[in-house]
């Protein structure tokens, strides 16, 4: 599963002033209701519920926030680069910036790990991180995200 598949260009988002992060989860939600027409309170529980469990905050600055959602029909992404850094309880107690939340279906096992996966191994990737990190334009960071990770690596 290609982040193409999933992260549509609409879905890319520069955030400023955002301060904590339940705001960040309600600007995700409230992008995500958009794309998928369900209820943004609905995305936004599912969100909270799954980061009660444990922070989805990888460390490095970078989080992965997902949920599951009955009658979705497939997974989608939302990508949020903050101009500032929020607390988040990450693994390494650092701040994060970069976000790519993910939903899935109720019951898509292995597509949600798949798609878990394919961006966790994108953002160890420093060299993706760095253009994250330098790009404010929400198209060039879509191009960024959606490029094979074969060819960061090139």
């Amino acid at each position: 599963m290609e982040l193409a598949d999933i992260l549509a260009e609409h879905a890319v988002l520069t955030c400023t002033g955002v301060t904590t992060k339940r705001q960040l989860f309600e600007i995700l939600s409230e992008k995500a209701a958009e794309l998928t027409g369900f209820p943004q309170a609905v995305i936004l529980e599912a969100l909270l519920g799954r980061e009660e469990l444990g922070s989805t905050g990888l460390g490095n600055g970078i989080a992965i926030p997902h949920g599951k959602i009955s009658g979705l029909t497939g997974v989608t992404a939302v990508f949020a680069r903050l101009d500032e850094p929020i607390e988040f309880d990450a693994v390494d107690d650092q701040p994060v910036d970069l976000v790519i939340m993910l939903l899935a279906p109720v019951g898509a096992g292995a597509d949600h790990l798949k798609a878990l996966s394919r961006v966790a191994r994108l953002l160890r990737t420093e060299s993706v991180v760095e253009q994250l990190r330098a790009e404010t334009d929400p198209a060039r960071l879509h191009a960024v995200l959606i490029t094979p990770l074969e060819a960061c690596a090139a």
